[in-house]
């Protein structure tokens, strides 16, 4: 039976490692989006600004003292240009799909190219997308690709590519 830190058992509790792994999961989580704020030379105040959330409540959440809610990090990724799919996997809200990879964030987290470079790379990488899409090779860019990344949640369409006329 689970017991609290003070060994006191409570039936239907759970169990302390459970909670421990949760607080590590945040901690993690934390950890990463510092990361990602640094790596895009962005200032926790600035992140928080085109987050649209507190100064005060990032910080929490990069310290993993805070659990947030998938609208708060799809805001957070957005801000940050990167799947929010990513931060939805490190939160434990999604499970890690097997033997797919997000050549974006891939490309973001690489320390041998600048900023600037990561973006192009990116923009080359969501037009052969978009071209593959629209001859047809793919059936539609990935979701994150589109929302994520250029911006398409706010005055783009969100979406699928329609198919060429005379297909």
């Amino acid at each position: 039976m689970p017991r609290d830190r003070f060994g006191s058992v409570h039936p239907g509790a759970p169990t302390v490692t459970m909670m421990a792994e949760d607080s590590d999961r945040f901690v993690d989580l934390g950890a990463f989006i510092r990361e990602q704020r640094n790596n895009a030379r962005l200032s926790l105040r600035r992140l928080s600004d085109l987050a649209g959330i507190s100064n005060p409540y990032l910080s929490q959440i990069e310290r993993g003292l805070r659990r947030p809610s998938a609208e708060i990090l799809q805001q957070i990724a957005k801000a940050l240009r990167i799947s929010s799919e990513t931060l939805y996997v490190r939160a434990g809200i999604l499970e890690a799909r097997d033997g797919e990879h997000d050549l974006a964030d891939e490309i973001l987290r690489a320390r041998a190219i600048t900023e600037d470079q990561k973006q192009t790379l990116i923009r080359i990488y969501q037009s052969f997308l978009h071209e593959n899409a629209a001859a047809g090779l793919l059936r539609s860019p990935p979701a994150d690709a589109e929302k994520d990344r250029d911006g398409a949640g706010e005055g783009g369409t969100g979406q699928a590519q329609e198919e060429p006329a005379g297909s």
